[in-house]
């Protein structure tokens, strides 16, 4: 019998994987008389105990393979070296290292008001009672026993089970030797001792390229030459500034040789040049959080922590982020706080309960998209999307979220029937709980990283989505025109001769246009599943197509908003996206392609520099009708003004294809400049306007005191601006 006081219960326990606390009985343990070191070193017939330069083999247990036990009589530091089945390695022992978590972690985790739980969670290679190694750290409060697995330990999960942390559900360990690199998991044991599936690292930084899955130990680094852009961004992402978002998803804006997707840096390189030459001012990314499922675009994301692999590490994700940033772009990531696979891998059933997410599928599964729905109302949980969000904007100095399916949070009847939801304490329809997420991630982010901005897709009329909390609000400061998009977009689609019966589509936008902080939308939404691309939804044969779509875009670029296209609506790519390819960049050889291109870039820094265009994007004063009314001619007109001494612009947009001579009223006296006509030769247009500019007389008409005849060409918007 070997001299140890290890009962055989334990003893099995520990070999068996199912003791809940290997801490107090693996590494050196206090014994009455000195110390007791315990191993269990799975596949080793023998063990020795290195300290100095001495080795004394330690005492098998017996019957209980791999479980060794060494009297010493003080406390030393020592390694191991084992031997078996004809291999021979040295290592240190996990178990003879203390916590690396503090007490204020510990307090914080539990609490759920760690505002920085990467900073304590995940995987961290680091140095640690002066050896370097890997602290691994996970929230799993209803597990029995908890494991780090991976190729180091043969997936393993007797061999490295970890330390739990007092109440707080928080399990840890230290594991001397490994590295960046390392390829990992969590095998946990859970009540009643069942095994869920190896799970990823909800606070991974890292991943295997898919469809491999697991959790990859990767270092945040890299230097920031951003500096200048960071202390001046906060005006270039107010309601009074030019915003202009190209939407990208990263895979599929364009392809390298062999259809392989392209690097972060060799996106820091193209996409960067390419979005700053057509004059936006934002770049926004289709989520990069690492996801499973290529087809889900990264709206269905397992490694929230984690930019994907697809296009390399967090460090040249890093690197992206700043070369946009040394170019004057500002950098938006779509943020998904609202739902989460089903992938057995990932957060459902985490520690073999309902973690994150509700045990009633009445309130955490969301039917439309299969997948589950985070429980709010816990402050764990609440705390780890809080603190996604700063990580993303802290670690890479991402310029701001867009949040993903903001009503599919707000109402706990969305998209179900009756009896398929369960009301609020006061028996609504409202999402107390994810409510309180929204604001507080916005209270959060806006107060800890100056100059961020907070955009909600938000689909209904919830009052207050873009108005501050302390007013009542949710706190974002900007909320896409959802309303705008699609009556817009339905009247374009219809055949010209009937759109003098859907007139007021296009002017009911203005009729709540203050009501929030809006961003006008075309997304990626809107040219998939069948809906067509921006240039096949427009009527007509193929030179109508293009009419229509350049002036739906003055319509668009004069009217109250900030602006966001996805990307090839630029040069009106004629098929509908597809993620799996390239855009179809060929078709800028095309003239007409290459036109709408050239009149995006014109609006786009047109735009920037004109206030009347943006200064009152938010606000009444900065909008006046002076023709909403004329459904049978198709005209539209107004006026855009700035602060007091900026030059007014007039917008005149005609949406048949009928050639006029037109009567508008002008606010002011005087010649007035066409400074942009989207029929202009340039964007593929037929060249007709009205030579320059037109210079009033003193007809009252629109209830201006000043009119002038105009030529509208046909499908055509025209932009005057005082000479």
């Amino acid at each position: 019998m070997a001299d140890t006081t290890l009962d055989r219960a334990t003893a099995e326990a520990i070999a068996e994987g199912r003791h809940g606390d290997p801490f107090a009985v693996l590494g050196p343990q206090k014994r009455a008389k000195g110390w007791e070191i315990v191993a269990f070193v799975s596949g080793a017939d023998r063990l020795w105990v290195l300290t100095g330069k001495t080795a004394v083999e330690a005492q098998p247990y017996p019957d209980v393979p791999g479980l060794f036990t060494h009297r010493i009589a003080r406390k030393a530091n020592y390694s191991f070296r084992a031997e078996g089945h004809g291999n021979t390695w040295d290592f240190e022992d996990p178990y003879r290292f203390g916590p690396v978590l503090g007490e204020m972690d510990e307090y914080l985790l539990g609490e759920g008001t760690h505002r920085r739980i990467w900073q304590a969670l995940g995987a961290h290679a680091m140095g640690h009672e002066g050896v370097d190694g890997v602290h691994f750290a996970v929230w799993a409060p209803n597990a029995e026993r908890v494991s780090v697995v991976g190729d180091f330990n043969i997936w393993d999960g007797r061999r490295h089970p970890m330390r739990k942390r007092g109440a707080t559900g928080v399990w840890e360990i230290f594991i001397p030797g490994l590295g960046e690199g390392t390829t990992y998991k969590y095998e946990l044991r859970g009540p009643g001792g069942t095994l869920p599936p190896l799970k990823a690292d909800p606070v991974g930084f890292g991943s295997e390229h898919p469809p491999a899955n697991a959790s990859v130990v990767r270092k945040i680094s890299g230097s920031w030459q951003d500096g200048d852009w960071l202390q001046s961004r906060a005006g270039k992402q107010t309601i009074d500034a030019p915003i202009l978002v190209y939407e990208v998803h990263l895979g599929s804006w364009r392809r390298a040789p062999g259809n392989r997707m392209l690097s972060y840096l060799e996106l820091a390189d193209q996409l960067v040049d390419y979005a700053a030459d057509m004059g936006f001012t934002h770049i926004e990314c289709l989520p990069v959080s690492e996801y499973p499922f290529d087809g889900s675009w990264g709206y269905q994301p397992v490694g929230m922590f984690a930019p994907t692999i697809r296009h390399g590490t967090p460090p040249e994700f890093r690197a992206f982020v700043d070369a946009a940033h040394r170019k004057g772009l500002g950098v938006i990531l779509d943020w998904v706080p609202g739902h989460f696979p089903t992938d057995a891998h990932g957060l459902g059933r985490f520690d073999g309960t309902a973690l994150y997410e509700h045990q009633d599928p009445r309130e955490g599964f969301h039917q439309d998209w299969n997948t589950l729905i985070y429980n709010y109302g816990r402050v764990e949980v609440k705390n780890y999307l809080v603190s996604n969000a700063l990580y993303w904007l802290e670690e890479y100095h991402v310029d701001g979220l867009r949040v993903d399916a903001v009503a599919s949070m707000l109402y706990r009847d969305y998209s179900r029937k009756h009896g398929e939801w369960v009301p609020n304490k006061d028996g609504g329809r409202e999402n107390y709980e994810a409510i309180d997420v929204l604001r507080t991630t916005n209270i959060t982010a806006y107060g800890e990283v100056p100059g961020i901005m907070m955009v909600a897709e938000e689909s209904t009329a919830f009052p207050g989505v873009s108005r501050p909390v302390d007013h009542g609000g949710l706190g974002f400061g900007f909320k896409w025109n959802m309303g705008w998009m699609n009556d817009t977009l339905s009247y374009m689609g219809k055949d010209p001769i009937h759109r003098k019966y859907h007139h007021n589509l296009m002017t009911m936008g203005l009729t709540y246009a203050w009501t929030e902080n809006y961003i006008l939308p075309i997304s990626h939404d809107e040219v998939v599943h069948g809906k067509g691309s921006m240039l096949a939804r427009m009527p007509g044969d193929g030179a109508q197509k293009f009419g229509n779509l350049r002036a739906y875009y003055g319509f668009m670029w004069a009217h109250p908003g900030k602006k966001l296209l996805f990307m090839g609506q630029e040069f009106a790519q004629g098929a509908e996206w597809n993620h799996n390819v390239s855009l179809d960049w060929h078709q800028l050889d095309i003239a007409e392609h290459k036109g709408i291109q050239r009149l995006v870039r014109d609006l786009n820094h047109f735009y920037r520099a004109t206030p009347a265009l943006h200064v009152n994007d938010c606000r009444p004063e900065g909008f006046e009708w002076l023709e909403w009314n004329d459904a049978e001619a198709g005209v539209f007109a107004w006026v855009r003004k700035g602060r007091e001494g900026d030059k007014p612009v007039v917008a005149v947009v005609n949406m048949t294809p009928v050639h006029r001579r037109y009567r508008l009223g002008l606010p002011q006296a005087g010649l007035w400049r066409e400074v942009l006509n989207t029929d202009a030769e340039a964007y593929g247009g037929g060249n007709r306007g009205n030579l320059g500019g037109v210079t009033t007389d003193k007809t009252p008409w629109h209830g201006q005191t000043q009119s002038a005849d105009l030529t509208l060409p046909p499908l055509t918007a025209i932009y005057l601006q005082q000479d």
